[in-house]
């Protein structure tokens, strides 16, 4: 039973990690864009819709980091841990 939790908590730490490094990653190409000098507009606005499903992506994450976690809880209380 050690070995799911061991499991649970690596499988946690590495797709929390993997989505903040994506948010990061949409979140400054977003800003990039959107403060380019480029005179494009459709390309301004992607950069600021980039912006705004990076935020939306920081709200899930944090719901989804909180449901990992509370997984991670009911398995160590079920396993004696």
């Amino acid at each position: 039973m050690a070995d799911l939790i061991a499991f649970i908590e690596d499988l946690t730490t590495r797709v929390t990690a993997l989505a903040w490094a994506l948010f990061l990653l949409t979140w400054s190409i977003g800003w990039a864009i959107r403060g380019s000098p480029l005179p494009i507009g459709r390309l301004r606005r992607a950069g600021t819709s980039l912006v705004e499903d990076s935020v939306w992506a920081a709200f899930w994450l944090a719901i989804g980091a909180t449901v990992f976690n509370f997984i991670t809880y009911i398995a160590t209380t079920i396993g004696g841990g």
